[in-house]
Parts: structure tokens; C-alpha cells; sequence
């Protein structure tokens, strides 16, 4: 029997191919966490659409984790990321979410770390991350905080009244070999 409140974490895949089927597996996943808008919703999926009309191009990269231990990869959470443009080295994190059945079990700091792989490939050295204020995104922040962002503003009322933009910045170590 395991302790109280310890999860085994499952074998993760990573795949950054977009696939079409992505767009609803996207918004199945967004939508499962409760935390956004129906109008989130469709503006996660349709990233997805912009990436395979437009491929890498449009700066919108994707990466899924899929549950390598199921005979049909389920995916399990996603980022979208990319290359703010006219930066040298920065990125957005623009989207990171794991469905709400695979929450708890460690997948969304493996994700992140290794979206943060992906970015530092590219030369990125500092990702930033926004979140709102309201206290369902409590998690968030908390998320956010423990695998190293650190808050850098907050913007009053930017969502809503009353619902602040809450920005966060990591700053990203680069392998010896590309210092």
C-alpha cells in the first residue's frame, strides 16, 4: 500500500508533431480543468489549427505528453510555447495544462521541464508565464513558483476588474557547451 498522498507518476512520451485529432484532444484537455472560459477553450484549440495551417512559422510550438503506458498514447497534458518575437532568447509559455484525471501525479513539472529543454535547444534563456488572480488560479501561481518562476508584475484589473495579470519570468541555464 502506498503512503497517504504519494501518487505513482506514469511513463510519459513526448511527442512535438501536431497532429489534426491535437485541436480537440487540446480543448478536451482545457476544458476538463474547470479554470477557463468556453472562449479559452476554443482560443487553446484554434493555436493548434494555426500551427498546422501555418507550421512553424506562425512561433506557436506545441508539446504533448502521452501516457506511454497505454496502448493508444493518450495524451495527458500539453504546452504550447514559442520565441517572443524581436528578443534575444525569450520565450512565452502561453499554455500548460495535464486533464484533470492525470493532475497530482507530477506530469505538468515534467512537461515544463521538458518544454524548458525545447527552449533552451533554441537559445532560449528566459520563459515567461501569466496567470490570473483569481483565487482558483491559486494552484497556478503555486505551480508557477515551486519549479523556479518568480513573479515580475502584476497587472491590476487586466482580465476584469479585479481579476489581475499576474506575470512570472524563469530564467533558463544553458548547458556549458552553449555558453
Amino acid at each position: 500500500m502506498e503512503p497517504l498522498g504519494c501518487k505513482p507518476i506514469m511513463s510519459l512520451r513526448f511527442r512535438d508533431r501536431v497532429r489534426p485529432e491535437d485541436a480537440a484532444i487540446v480543448h478536451a484537455i482545457v476544458a476538463s480543468t474547470g479554470f477557463f472560459s468556453r472562449d479559452e477553450e476554443f482560443m487553446a484549440a484554434s493555436l493548434v489549427t494555426e500551427r498546422i495551417e501555418h507550421g512553424p512559422e506562425c512561433g506557436y510550438q506545441f508539446l504533448f505528453a502521452e501516457n506511454a503506458e497505454s496502448a493508444d498514447n493518450v495524451v495527458v497534458g500539453y504546452t504550447c510555447f514559442g520565441p517572443i518575437s524581436c528578443t534575444a532568447g525569450r520565450f512565452d509559455l502561453y499554455w500548460i495544462a495535464v486533464a484533470e484525471e492525470f493532475r497530482g501525479l507530477g506530469i505538468g513539472r515534467e512537461l515544463l521541464a521538458a518544454t524548458e529543454d525545447r527552449v533552451r535547444f533554441q537559445g532560449g534563456t528566459r520563459i515567461y508565464a501569466e496567470t490570473s488572480s483569481r483565487e482558483q488560479y491559486a494552484p497556478t501561481r503555486h505551480f508557477y513558483e515551486h519549479t523556479g518562476f518568480r513573479k515580475e508584475a502584476v497587472l491590476p484589473d487586466y482580465y476584469a476588474p479585479g481579476d489581475d495579470n499576474v506575470f512570472y519570468a524563469k530564467d533558463l541555464i544553458l548547458p556549458h557547451s552553449e555558453r
